[in-house]
């Protein structure tokens, strides 16, 4: 049976965990941070000679309600967040502007007619979307890591003005991306077998996976339940 400490301790730490939203191990860390936190505080009354219920009933109080914790974890869950969608989408976005040309070339349309105008206006403005999101993931590596450092209002802001530019930067890329690829098998069949395209499909289909599970994890952290003043 679980004594009336670990009960209390226990039910303080259910209540803010339940005004959290974001990554599962980060959060998992901070609230076992806060559990030390409290059992150190009740062992330290219990060493100064108060009984068992009188001290985690101050260690308690001290440690505050959720109302006033919750603000500062969910600041740091939302700088995980976008670190974490930064640095998937940063991997993807160099990878695609690396290797998005090496999928064609020594192919057997390469030295075919030349496309339509609007297939190559898609084609660069899709490079031009990945340099964007190259942009916006590393301002978001920067930002997510100072915001959760200092703790800024001012810093958050931009780091979640931040977050939603990448987001809808990846929302385009894979918009434009499904209509070049599209569009390319429409003008060379041959495009379904030629291995390189193949091998690229897949990875890109891994990496969006990837990005489409960071994407959500952030998109949840910052438009969850808003915690209460």
């Amino acid at each position: 049976m679980p004594t009336y400490e670990e009960i209390r301790v226990d039910e303080r730490l259910r209540e803010l965990a339940g005004q959290l939203h974001g990554p599962a191990r980060l959060k998992a860390d901070l609230l076992t941070e806060a559990r030390h936190a409290l059992e150190d505080a009740v062992e330290a009354y219990r060493e100064g000679g108060l009984p068992v219920a009188e001290a985690e009933r101050r260690a308690v109080a001290e440690f505050g309600t959720p109302a006033q914790l919750a603000p500062g974890y969910q600041a740091e869950l939302a700088a995980g967040a976008l670190r974490g969608l930064a640095l998937r989408a940063l991997a993807v976005a160099v990878v695609l502007m690396a290797g998005g040309d090496l999928t064609w070339r020594g192919s057997s349309w390469s030295d075919g007619p030349r496309p339509p105008e609007g297939y190559l206006l898609l084609s660069t403005s899709l490079h031009g979307i990945w340099g964007l999101v190259a942009g916006l993931a590393l301002a978001g590596l920067l930002l997510g890591g100072l915001a959760a450092r200092h703790g800024s209002p001012r810093l958050g802001r931009l780091a979640r003005a931040v977050g939603f530019g990448l987001t809808g930067g990846l929302a385009l890329g894979a918009l434009a991306g499904s209509a070049l690829f599209g569009w390319s098998v429409q003008l060379w069949d041959a495009a379904l077998t030629w291995p390189p395209m193949i091998i690229g499909a897949v990875l890109v289909g891994a990496g969006w996976f990837a990005l489409a599970r960071a994407a959500r994890c952030w998109l949840r952290t910052n438009l969850g339940p808003r915690v209460a003043g």
